[in-house]
């Protein structure tokens, strides 16, 4: 009579978690590149300075751009803004734009960017 082999128990716990720990890995990194939004539009405004400001997403910001409908503001120091910008874009870095608020027309969309 031949033995029936045992499967140990351990090593198949192991590998079931270790699969179970890398879904779970796998979600959080696209929910989390994703900005932690499940659902794509609207930013949340939560956890960042001036709450009662309202930000646009990419879209919404291209489609601004793309029908002249706003004035985009570079707030990063000169020399990243003459390294590349967005067209047309002003250039008030973040440290000036207290004293050169004046500068903006508060009837214009002003979208401020810093990348």
């Amino acid at each position: 009579m031949g033995r029936t082999a045992k499967r140990p128990l351990i090593p198949l716990l192991l590998i079931g978690g270790g699969i179970l720990i890398l879904i779970i890995a796998a979600a959080s990194i696209f929910y989390f590149s994703r900005g932690g939004q499940s659902v794509p539009g609207d930013l949340p405004n939560q956890d960042i300075p001036y709450p009662n400001i309202s930000r646009a997403d990419l879209l919404t910001a291209k489609q601004a751009f793309d029908s002249n409908q706003a004035v985009f503001v570079d707030v990063r120091d000169r020399m990243y803004y003459e390294s590349g910008h967005i067209p047309g874009a002003l250039s008030i870095p973040l440290s000036e734009l207290g004293s050169r608020v004046g500068e903006l027309d508060p009837n214009d969309w002003i979208i401020l960017y810093c990348t």
